[in-house]
């Protein structure tokens, strides 16, 4: 497993797996139902940016695209959407396209190496996350990589637990 930066040639394959049922209800999105215009990524304008508060990795697996990973510095990110954070923290997010890439450990060895990523800047002190309090397997999946519940906190209509992870954590594991 490698994580490379995302390029322009992904934003199809980006696209496509925004749409699928498993993603869009990891992001708070009725499976069922088309993912509205509005809510729709614009991964051509996120990748042509380049900022260096924002990165965009793509999870392969002997040259097969599996999963996407973004890390954010939350204290720089223009949105603002953690809020007040102070510096020196990272925020993840990650997902797996396809449906039956699912179970296989891509996300924990894509985790793996995005928490290594984060860490290599010896400033960083710990990174956050924000599953839907409604995705078990998610906290599950966090809680072994070493993440503990900060709070729970609503980010726009979607409930979700707050998990951090501190370099002394990581460094246990």
């Amino acid at each position: 497993m490698i994580l490379r930066p995302a390029t322009l040639d992904d934003v199809a394959r980006l696209e496509r797996w925004d749409n699928k049922p498993h993603v869009k209800w990891c992001t708070g999105f009725d499976p069922d139902l088309p993912l509205p215009d509005e809510e729709r990524e614009d991964w051509a304008g996120l990748i042509a940016r380049n900022v260096g508060w924002f990165d965009i990795l793509i999870g392969e697996e002997d040259g097969r695209a599996i999963g996407v990973v973004q890390i954010i510095d939350p204290h720089l990110e223009e949105t603002h959407y953690w809020g007040h954070c102070a510096p020196n923290q990272r925020a993840i997010d990650i997902w797996i396209g396809e449906e039956t890439d699912l179970g296989r450990g891509y996300g924990t060895q894509m985790m793996a190496q995005a928490i290594d990523l984060c860490f290599a800047d010896p400033a960083v002190t710990n990174i956050i996350i924000d599953p839907l309090i409604i995705n078990e397997k998610a906290i599950r999946f966090y809680r072994r990589l070493g993440f503990v519940d900060v709070c729970e906190r609503n980010f726009d209509d979607d409930a979700c637990l707050v998990m951090e992870l501190r370099r002394t954590q990581w460094e246990k594991v």
